[in-house]
């Protein structure tokens, strides 16, 4: 729908756990790329329920009556995810699991025939949520968007209710794609608006495999819904920088330093960043613990202008090396 209508999701200490979560997870993925299964571990573990793994076959979180379906979409790095709130974005699925109609069917006609699939596929959905609760409440079905930075320096999470689309609050047309040089045949994509407000809210694909793909609207930043988490170089205050190391870097940064304090550590970085870039130590981690700390935001600066890590976690990896 055009307003967005969010839910909440966490509570205020399951939203502070699930910041300490991803921070600490991103500090162990040491640059490797965001997975699905990723996002589900810190869910999971910042409500306290079970975790079944990400699937693409299945909705990804059942527990109770809750049913929850995360849909994940890559940000740009180059800018603060700040930037996303109040847009409407694509993402590149909502299904595949559905039929294409005749292309030569009117578009409405073809539109509906879609929809309706799409609503039972999420019947299905719900249905199965509904079999295995036990609380004896009624199905409480969600769509989770999370928006991720390559970089994993931000990420932005809401959930709405997953609603089964009714097809006459919406109308369609066909749209040609020609593919530039003509050598191949283009494609036809079927377009869906919401007639209330004229804009766009779903395209179908017709080629290399049908899938629907959804429009969805980024809440505004007063919705208390809407959560903005920032795990790598998170100002909390003017001049302040906080870092999430896991425990052998900060263990082996306090033992070099002598202390995690702020101004110690600040220092610290900012006299050894003069004596070169250094080389990764092999760390491995065990267990997903972090620690907490801050640096003065000159010495932040310093620090990933000097080694360029693809965490906070890295850089400091590349610092100890020059302070051992």
């Amino acid at each position: 729908m055009a307003n967005t209508q969010t839910l909440p999701c966490f509570s205020p200490e399951q939203r502070d756990r699930a910041h300490l979560l991803l921070a600490i997870h991103v500090a162990h993925m040491m640059g490797r790329k965001f997975e699905e299964g990723d996002w589900s571990y810190v869910y999971c573990k910042a409500k306290g329920i079970p975790e079944t793994g990400w699937s693409n076959l299945n909705i990804d979180v059942t527990f109770e009556n809750l049913g929850v379906e995360h849909k994940m979409l890559c940000y740009r790095s180059d800018t603060t995810l700040a930037q996303a709130f109040g847009t409407t974005l694509m993402h590149p699925s909502a299904t595949r699991s559905i039929r294409t109609p005749s292309l030569d069917s009117d578009p409405n006609v073809a539109m509906a025939d879609i929809l309706t699939q799409y609503g039972e596929l999420i019947r299905a959905r719900r249905a199965k949520v509904e079999e295995q609760n036990t609380n004896g409440k009624p199905a409480d079905m969600r769509i989770g968007w999370l928006l991720w930075q390559e970089s994993l320096r931000q990420f932005l999470y809401f959930e709405e209710p997953m609603v089964e689309p009714t097809p006459n609050l919406y109308y369609a047309k066909w749209v040609e794609r020609q593919v530039r040089g003509g050598v191949r045949k283009g494609s036809k994509n079927l377009w869906i608006f919401e007639k209330a407000t004229g804009r766009k809210r779903y395209s179908v694909t017709t080629s290399a495999g049908a899938k629907i793909q959804p429009y969805f609207d980024v809440p505004p930043p007063d919705d208390p819904n809407v959560y903005l988490f920032t795990v790598i170089g998170e100002q909390l205050d003017i001049g302040q920088i906080r870092v999430w190391l896991t425990p052998g870097t900060a263990k082996e940064l306090e033992r070099l330093v002598g202390s995690l304090d702020i101004d110690v550590v600040s220092e610290a970085v900012l006299r050894t960043i003069v004596n070169g870039a250094g080389s990764e130590e092999d760390f491995v981690a065990v267990e997903e613990t972090g620690v907490s700390v801050m640096l003065r935001a000159e010495a932040y600066r310093a620090l990933v202008e000097k080694y360029q890590g693809v965490s906070d976690e890295h850089c400091f990896r590349l610092l100890l090396e020059n302070l051992a």
